[in-house]
């Protein structure tokens, strides 16, 4: 059986890392070893991929690259954080919510079943309970299994993408928000994640507030444009674990300083849970107190 092997193109893709890190580290290193095709063109064979995505996170974690490169291969796991196990009431909240019967059928890569077993528990719970009681606690749960490599890499984008097609179907059916306040969601460049904004807008839009989401990924100065042009009210971003805390703080400020003064800035999701925001930036912890954030401006 043949091995994969990627180009130096496709590694800097796939691993975030650039293509000047890549050989630097090659000369300084010896890490990674690509093989050369027949025009003397970089390739990399799919577990020295891999290794390099699970340092670039460690990476994104603080650890220094030199050290990472030379651990041995048991070493990287154990260096990775897990977060704190849910107590065992709530694991028997969960069970009872059937999240393993979910977490089953994407193991069993049943792409129909899993869209079905989602929209039976939508129906029957409604959509605020939807997202509180089983898909925030689902994200959780694939998350960590994708860390402790219970999940693959493809089976993690499976749940993503079957679960934003469930959530946004039922944002769709809600009738149009009341115009206050518009609350526009997106995330900065390098966070893909976008569960975390799906399940904030659904229930801000629950509450009547108009939803503008504009996606992942976008540059500072197209979030204060855009802001503008809607004459949104708040701009709401969400951080994923995967984003680096180190470089949260000072982007706040900037896109602090490119906002109107009017405009609120809200951050959420796991990614600033440890985080103390700028001045002038709120960060609620969980996505009950984005809505608890909600009635608090309405109330000013």
């Amino acid at each position: 059986m043949n091995t994969p092997s990627f180009n130096i193109a496709a590694v800097e893709r796939d691993t975030g890392l650039s293509k000047d890190v890549l050989r630097m580290w090659e000369r300084r290193y010896g890490f990674p070893t690509p093989e050369r095709d027949g025009n003397g063109e970089r390739l990399y064979p799919a577990e020295q991929v891999e290794r390099l995505r699970q340092i670039k996170r460690l990476m994104d974690q603080g650890h220094r690259p030199g050290k990472l490169i030379a651990a041995p291969e048991g070493e990287l796991s154990a260096l990775a954080p897990r977060r704190p196990r849910p107590a065992p009431a709530e694991c028997q909240i969960n069970d009872r919510a059937g999240l393993e019967e979910l977490l089953t059928l994407i193991r069993q890569h049943d792409a129909n079943g899993y869209t079905q077993a989602l929209q039976q528990r939508l129906v029957r719970l409604g959509l605020q309970s939807f997202v509180l009681d089983i898909v925030a606690p689902l994200t959780q749960q694939v998350g960590e299994a994708w860390e402790d490599g219970r999940f693959a890499v493809f089976e993690e984008h499976l749940f993503t993408e079957l679960t934003k097609r469930v959530l946004r179907q039922a944002i769709a059916t809600l009738p149009p928000g009341s115009g206050s306040p518009r609350v526009l969601l997106t995330s900065l460049p390098d966070e893909q994640h976008i569960l975390g904004l799906l399940m904030l807008e659904a229930l801000l839009a629950l509450e009547g507030a108009e939803c503008i989401p504009l996606g992942t990924q976008m540059p500072l100065l197209e979030i204060s444009r855009a802001a503008s042009a809607h004459r949104a009210d708040i701009v709401a971003l969400s951080f994923s674990v995967a984003f680096p805390l180190r470089q949260i703080p000072a982007l706040l400020q900037q896109l602090r300083g490119a906002l109107p003064d009017a405009v609120e800035l809200w951050v959420g999701g796991s990614g600033v849970s440890r985080l103390t925001p700028p001045p002038g930036v709120l960060r609620f912890a969980g996505l009950e107190a984005g809505v608890e954030a909600l009635a608090g401006w309405r109330q000013q």
